[in-house]
């Protein structure tokens, strides 16, 4: 036993133990009161970090959710600018046949009016021929007493032709 007391790491031990039951209490309150403050700074941190997590899963949410309620305005939109685009498209198609129901009625109705144009200028010119012929047969068949005589019967019916035109 005597040999353990000339070893260096049994001085070293025995210090070691002495050193801490006369200046265990005013080294160990100071080093719990740090490594308290410690765990106390870091269990602060975590709350934090987990209140940020928290925070940050509801905001991604949130924004998960904004985004989706966007895609469906947004289809709401698209269909919606689909029906007023197909509905437009339907409102110039109708527009553009009734003007060209328009143009081919006023076609229709030019072509008539030159038809009666043309027929009144047919029947025109048949009176003219017509009138020509009587002249030329009436001047070679007729003498001058007949015509005197038919002049005066044409003038004494003159007033019952005005009457019957009249009525």
């Amino acid at each position: 036993m005597s040999g353990i007391f000339h070893e260096a790491g049994f001085w070293v031990a025995v210090s070691f133990v002495l050193f801490f039951v006369f200046f265990g209490r005013k080294v160990w309150t100071p080093i719990t009161t740090i490594l308290d403050s410690r765990a106390a700074r870091i269990r602060q941190e975590l709350d934090e970090s987990a209140q940020l997590r928290r925070e940050a899963e509801q905001m991604l949410e949130d924004a998960t959710r904004e985004r989706e309620q966007a895609l469906i305005e947004a289809k709401s939109v698209v269909e919606q600018s689909l029906k007023h685009a197909a509905e437009l498209a339907e409102k110039a198609r109708a527009e553009a046949e009734a003007a060209v129901q328009r143009h081919e009625q006023m076609a229709r109705d030019r072509i008539a009016a030159v038809e009666r144009a043309a027929i009144k200028e047919v029947r025109q010119a048949a009176v003219d021929v017509a009138v020509e012929a009587a002249r030329s047969v009436i001047g070679q068949s007729l003498d001058q007493q007949k015509a005197e005589a038919l002049v005066d019967q044409a003038i004494a019916n003159l007033p019952t032709a005005l009457a019957r035109q009249a009525a």
